[in-house]
């Protein structure tokens, strides 16, 4: 009997998850707890592995489409074997506005072998843009464009509306073909066809999100300069023992252990606006954005983050920058957070206006690091400086009260021992 791929229940309150790519297709094999596909929650994407060896028989759930937790996935089983129509339909659900096409053997439809409709338009006499490829079939059969019907993107004329138009010809169906001398001029104006990237369902997420965001919280930017001078002297003399213990200090661990101070100084920063009042969070979660490339990017967070030395912070830091980008991660370590830093200098930003990952406080941003000319007791120093741009939501916090906060991580940085 096959097998049911169903489903899992990937962490609390995870009701449903959208299918994102099938690792295998029908008719292929796979081993026992293989990855089958990918699926998304949350911005999190998980592998599925397959719960039993043999050949997918049939794939219930399709890409881009929700799947509520336990229901039917897909099958495996051993090849030739059945699957109970049945048990599939339950769970497999046609979008919404999906039509079924009938195929052949010889893989057309049995539409393509009637005689098309006639269809009563007249040609229009504004033929737009033509591309080189079309004008030059045009001119080499002699056609008038003009007497082409196009079926391209708001009427444009195509390569195949020509091709057709001339076999039409040839048949004896439409318009007489015009001689060269009757060509009207076209215009030869080469068009590039814009290329469309479907949204993904991170794209997608993050996009909901962010708008979201702008509409709920009124946002403010402040923003300082910090000197890591003493971040970078301790990070040198360091690193090489925290390597020892399979730990690559970076320098997001010394900011997020700069946040922890700033927020444990102003807990206000550390909460969320509610209808009935500002709900201050004892536990301190700190998100960190992570990019993904082209996909996207994904915030894990690091639980209680307050109890962490700057070695479990590092080693936290590596865990989840690694397995976010390997796909590794639960959807319960992407939620929770109560502030987020987003490290955006890596990509050589100065400093920049993050949006707040609801229903946060604040964000705060990091840019490059570079050595730049200051002022130290009236002279001048060149020292490694760093923007530091946060983000508060103006309904929790006014600008004293954020630069309070913002003063403490960037005090922390500078006096670091």
């Amino acid at each position: 009997m096959a097998t049911k791929v169903l489903v899992p229940l990937l962490g609390e309150g995870v009701e449903e998850v959208t299918v994102t790519k099938w690792l295998k297709q029908e008719g292929e094999t796979v081993k026992e707890l293989e990855p089958l596909l990918e699926v998304n929650t949350d911005k999190v994407d998980t592998e599925i592995p397959a719960p039993a060896s043999g050949t997918v028989l049939k794939i219930v759930a399709q890409e881009g489409v929700p799947a509520r937790v336990g229901a039917v996935l897909a099958f495996i089983g051993k090849p030739g074997e059945t699957v109970d129509s049945g048990q599939s339909s339950v769970v497999s659900e046609k979008p919404a506005g999906a039509t079924s096409k009938v195929v052949t053997d010889q893989g057309q439809s049995p539409a393509t072998n009637l005689q098309p409709p006639t269809i009563n338009r007249q040609p229009s006499t504004e033929i737009g843009f033509i591309s080189p490829v079309v004008a030059k079939i045009a001119a080499e059969h002699g056609v008038n464009l003009s007497q082409v019907q196009g079926t391209g993107s708001n009427g444009r004329i195509t390569k195949n509306d020509v091709v057709a138009f001339v076999e039409n010809q040839k048949s004896g169906i439409g318009a007489s073909v015009a001689k060269p001398a009757d060509l009207q001029p076209v215009n030869l104006t080469p068009i590039l066809d814009d290329q469309l990237i479907k949204h993904t369902v991170i794209r997608k997420q993050i996009a909901e999100h962010m708008v979201m965001s702008k509409h709920t919280s009124p946002h403010v930017l402040t923003v300082m300069e910090a000197d890591m001078s003493k971040v970078a002297a301790h990070r040198a003399a360091n690193k090489d023992n925290f390597a020892r213990d399979s730990v690559n200090l970076t320098f997001t661990a010394y900011f997020m252990m700069a946040i922890v101070a700033g927020l444990k100084a102003h807990p206000l920063t550390n909460s969320s606006w509610t209808d009935e009042g500002i709900r201050v969070h004892k536990a301190v979660n700190l998100g960190m954005a992570t990019s993904l490339g082209e996909e996207g990017l994904i915030v894990p967070v690091i639980k209680n983050a307050d109890n962490l030395s700057l070695l479990a912070m590092a080693r936290s830091v590596n865990d989840l920058a690694n397995r976010a980008r390997a796909k590794k991660l639960q959807p319960d370590e992407a939620r929770g957070g109560t502030f987020t830093l987003t490290n955006h200098g890596i990509s050589g930003s100065l400093f920049a206006f993050p949006v707040i990952n609801q229903p946060q406080c604040g964000i705060l941003g990091v840019g490059a690091m570079q050595k730049r000319v200051v002022v130290i007791n009236d002279a001048i120093a060149i020292r490694p400086m760093v923007y530091l741009s946060f983000v508060f939501d103006h309904r929790i916090l006014d600008g004293a009260s954020a630069d309070a906060f913002l003063m403490k991580v960037k005090e922390t940085l500078e006096n670091w021992s």
